[in-house]
């Protein structure tokens, strides 16, 4: 008995990390849409309603642009909390970051999210422009 608990507190402990940092659109579809997607970039939809909570997810770096005014909260898994206001039209840059957020509006919120996907692969694998004199090759 005691061995199939430790078993089972094992397995939980060992999928609770990926729980908590999951692809928004499978964790909360109600919340993010897949609006195009390709090899380099993932375009979200995200509707969120007054006082709606979004659960804990993850993002790579992305640029989002905000359709409506608002206010959100978002927590970190380390308990850190933040708020954060925008006003429709402004757009932001976002490192890759975890997190839960709430809707302190009083009015739906609604963003645009593009997700950037392998830029920092793709920056090591872009080979360095010669600076050799007797290079003929054009760039």
């Amino acid at each position: 008995m005691r061995r199939g608990l430790f078993l089972s507190l094992f397995i939980l402990s060992m999928a609770v990390p990926s729980v908590l940092a999951q692809d928004p659109v499978k964790v909360d579809p109600n919340h993010y849409m897949v609006e195009h997607e390709n090899s380099r970039v993932r375009l979200l939809r995200i509707k969120v309603g007054p006082g709606e909570k979004t659960p804990m997810h993850s993002h790579p770096d992305s640029v989002t642009i905000f359709q409506t005014d608002g206010r959100v909260k978002f927590t970190y898994p380390n308990g850190k909390t933040e708020e954060v206001t925008f006003k429709a039209g402004d757009a932001r840059w976002t490192p890759a970051v975890k997190h839960a957020g709430e809707n302190l509006s009083d009015q739906p919120l609604e963003l645009i999210q593009v997700e950037l996907k392998g830029i920092s692969a793709q920056r090591k694998a872009t080979p360095k422009k010669s600076t050799s004199s007797n290079s003929n090759t054009t760039q």
